[in-house]
């Protein structure tokens, strides 16, 4: 495995050297899953490619892409190893489907180690640091285990707090002061919150980084979203954005400049891609294509996230030269065409968090018309001045269409967007008939999807 510390300082001198190694890794890669994965054998073959004759990263667009339901149909042949060298079963959090079962050995756990310390040296993050993980480590979740690993690879000490009770996080900060915090931004938010009702500062516990998973916390041109301007706001600390999944098990950190995730080039090969799977021009957004390197359990080839977001190759201002990926725009399966304009969740999300009274929402889509869905707004609230109609404009002046819009109370909202088998809050509700599983249709799909390892 490599040196973190290396790995920094390469990011500055990236180039052609930087280059050959990649095309070596993926050379490797591709012989690996052709020499030992029954479905990658199948696949490459079916498509008549020859692994031996892909000569490096310029040729990735000639391979075939992987998928979530290639993975949910052919989970056992994609395993590279045998069954007694796995030694962690890891489960994808199951937002847009069915979970599915990533299996890990002993050098996968490394891997993983590896690329959080990488994340959180990006972050500044050091030995002298104690660092409280808001989010789950047990239910077979990768993230809570990945911080873990990462965060005792750089000698920090770890508060292992868990995401289900504000109230015990709000006394870990109070007790043990942490200096940087890794959790879901809403969470954070909340806890902040929390902790001001109580008549404690959340400014002047010596927080100062929060580490930000699962949610984007900055806008399409990288500026702090609303989302993160409030946690400022609260906390007074220096915002971190990440991006990371189970099945990539790489993670994508914002640098102190906060201008993207920066890719880790001998860990992963990030393409993004448009509808017809062609590279997705220059700075514009596309589907995040992900080809994880230096894994042995379940390696992937060209796996589509499903995820939209823009893939940045100019100079960081930090010094690194190597490619960085902007926050996610929105789920290619919960893209929404309301009356010829193309809408993702977030845009909506993004209007509805601007308003302090609304405490909680969430949206269904109906594809009651041929050409366009129909999509209900349903927002909590006490405020008796405000109305639904006052909303819907609102969501209209951002998105150019306005939406349906549905009031209800904060109890109502909470009903239905926790949901005992998630992770996070279910807050996209996907009723359309085009595409969707029975399971799916019933409880809908979930927006905050399980991005953080």
């Amino acid at each position: 495995m490599f040196d973190v510390r290396r790995a920094l300082s390469q990011e500055r001198t990236a180039g052609d050297l930087l280059r050959k190694h990649q095309d070596e890794l993926l050379r490797r890669h591709l012989a690996y899953i052709a020499g030992h994965s029954p479905f990658y054998r199948r696949l490459l073959a079916g498509a008549g490619i020859d692994p031996s004759a892909i000569a490096g990263v310029s040729d990735l667009g000639e391979l075939p892409f992987t998928t979530k339901a290639d993975l949910e149909e052919y989970n056992e042949e994609l395993l590279c190893t045998s069954r007694r060298e796995i030694v962690d079963l890891c489960l994808t959090s199951g937002t847009t489907g069915k979970p599915v079962a990533m299996l890990q050995t002993r050098q996968d756990l490394d891997r993983v180690a590896c690329n959080e310390e990488l994340s959180f040296r990006r972050a500044g993050l050091e030995a002298d640091d104690r660092v409280l993980i808001a989010a789950a480590i047990d239910r077979c979740f990768m993230a809570g285990l990945a911080y873990f690993l990462g965060l005792t690879r750089i000698g920090a000490m770890v508060i292992r707090g868990g995401s289900s009770s504000v109230p015990h996080l709000g006394e870990l900060v109070r007790r043990y002061r942490p200096t940087a915090i890794v959790g879901v931004p809403s969470l954070l938010a909340a806890l902040g919150l929390r902790l001001r009702e109580e008549g404690c500062d959340p400014a002047l516990l010596g927080v100062g980084k929060l580490i930000c998973i699962g949610e984007p916390v900055r806008s399409a041109d990288l500026s702090l979203s609303v989302l993160g301007q409030r946690l400022v706001e609260l906390w007074g600390a220096q915002i971190y954005g990440t991006y990371a999944s189970t099945e990539m098990a790489t993670a994508f950190t914002d640098c102190a400049e906060g201008r993207g995730g920066h890719v880790p080039p001998e860990l992963v090969l990030v393409e993004t891609v448009d509808e017809l799977g062609r590279p997705s021009a220059s700075g514009e957004p596309g589907e995040v294509v992900a080809t994880p390197l230096q894994v042995t359990g379940m390696p992937l080839l060209r796996y589509r996230t499903g995820d939209i977001a823009t893939l940045h190759t100019d100079p960081c201002p930090c010094g690194s030269l190597t490619p960085r990926l902007g926050p996610v725009l929105g789920r290619k399966a919960q893209m929404l065409k309301i009356r010829g304009t193309t809408v993702y969740p977030p845009a909506i999300f993004a209007v509805l968090q601007e308003w302090a009274v609304i405490q909680g929402y969430f949206i269904e889509v109906y594809d009651d018309f041929e050409l366009s869905d129909r999509i209900r707004v349903v927002v909590g609230s006490r405020e008796a001045g405000l109305s639904a109609e006052t909303v819907a404009e609102r969501i209209g002046a951002r998105i150019r269409v306005k939406p349906e819009v549905v009031l209800t109370t904060p109890e109502e909202i909470v009903r239905r967007t926790l949901q005992g088998e998630k992770r996070k809050p279910v807050t996209f509700f996907d009723y359309r008939r085009s595409g969707l599983s029975d399971d799916r249709k019933q409880d809908g799909a979930n927006y905050s999807t399980e991005k953080d390892s």
